[in-house]
């Protein structure tokens, strides 16, 4: 049996806060359960926040808000945290440093107070988990795993769903190559992403509504090493639609 149980109660997240110590406080973990925290509370602990006010946008971030209906402050803080743009009409994709592909390089203002406030995606969402993780061992004793989890858009599938962004203390993906199948075919091709799998359902007692950033997942065990968020980030050279 897998559990979720929603971490709920946690305060609005500011720049220096001990998420970690929030988190302990407001839950009963055990060893072995898997920590689920949305990006979005990583990212304001860390300060990953950005005052429209202070951006001035480029002809280039003019042009594309003025294209889309945007708001060209946030078209340059869009920019800024991209390395290559993939789409610009209607909608900005693009490619992050962390080598993400994702609406708008993953800047967003909802759930941030202030109109002018923008979020960022962390500097490095696996240190991220590592430092949650390492905090909690602190504070707990207890031995958990972490997912940095932010939602995305799929290619070809209606609907945005919950995503691994940083990863530690568990692997991000199942490897089942050169395993045989229950008929004996040995398989060439499945890698299962198990990080992304154990976000999408923690989003389900998320919501987005509801203010439960945090989510404990009770009962899962996957086997083999220690993996990170950088695992689900298909190369380059084996993206077939680049």
């Amino acid at each position: 049996m897998i559990e979720l149980h929603a971490v709920s109660g946690l305060p609005e997240i500011a720049p220096g806060d001990d998420l970690a110590a929030l988190i302990a406080g407001r839950s009963s973990l055990t060893d072995g359960d898997i920590l689920v925290v949305a990006q979005k509370v990583v990212s304001k602990m860390e300060g990953r926040l950005r005052d429209m006010r202070e951006i001035t946008p480029s002809d280039q971030a003019r042009e594309l808000a003025t294209r889309n209906g945007s708001d060209p402050r946030q078209v340059q803080a869009v920019l800024d945290e991209s390395i290559r743009l993939v789409r610009t009409e209607r909608v900005i994709i693009a490619e992050t440093r962390h080598g993400f592909i994702c609406a708008n390089a993953g800047v967003d203002h909802s759930n941030v107070p202030g109109g002018d406030i923008l979020s960022l995606l962390p500097v490095d969402p696996d240190a991220s988990a590592v430092r949650l993780r390492e905090r909690l061992l602190e504070l707990t004793g207890r031995t958990v795993a972490v997912i940095v989890s932010d939602t995305f858009g799929r290619a070809w599938r209606m609907g945005i769903q919950n995503v691994a962004l940083g990863v530690a203390g568990m692997p991000a993906v199942v490897d089942y190559r050169g395993k045989d199948d229950d008929f004996g075919r040995t398989m060439v091709g499945t890698v299962v992403a198990i990080a992304d799998e154990l976000a999408a359902a923690a989003e389900l007692v998320m919501n987005k509504t509801d203010r439960v950033p945090a989510v404990v997942v009770r009962g899962y065990r996957a086997a083999g090493d220690p993996g990170s968020g950088r695992q689900l980030v298909r190369p380059a050279d084996e993206d077939m639609f680049r």
